[in-house]
């Protein structure tokens, strides 16, 4: 504000008007601020437009469908039934496990080849205890289609 403003800042429109600038300023400012982030959402919607046209080609739909290790969630109660009385964090844990499609109704995608992984979680009872423990873990490291033990069993 001016040395003149100041003196007549009482009476006159001197303050009114630096306030009224500074308002004008803030709202040109945020005009910008919305119309760059409305660019900026509208090219984002045009590529997630792009990927939801997008064809996946058969040679990957069918390589991403094989039998084959792939990363999956495991509960760890279900590799460890018998200890009901913890809790784990986190209750479940990534592991490489046989998964996929076989080209046979009567075969399954299982494991040939594994090897154990040791993770390190919490465990503990609430009110109780809790300690950092190692659990053993078996992963997945190469997987084919067999034929299920059902069928098996009916062939002999």
């Amino acid at each position: 504000m001016s040395e003149a403003c100041w003196m007549r800042f009482q009476g006159s429109s001197c303050g009114i008007t630096t306030m009224n600038f500074v308002v004008s300023l803030v709202h040109i400012l945020l005009a910008a601020v919305l119309h760059l982030s409305t660019v900026k959402t509208a090219s984002i919607n045009k590529e997630v437009e792009k990927s939801k046209n997008e064809v996946i080609l058969l040679t990957e739909v069918i390589t991403k469908s094989l039998c084959q290790p792939r990363e999956m969630l495991v509960d760890i109660f279900q590799e460890y039934p018998e200890d009901t009385e913890h809790t784990y964090i986190p209750s479940c844990v990534v592991l490489n496990r046989c998964g996929g499609c076989c080209t046979d109704e009567a075969m399954e995608c299982v494991s040939t080849e594994t090897r154990n992984v040791t993770l390190q979680v919490m465990r503990y009872r609430p009110m109780v205890t809790q300690h950092t423990i190692h659990l053993s873990f078996t992963e997945h490291q190469k997987c084919e289609c067999r034929l299920k033990p059902e069928v098996q069993a009916k062939k002999e």
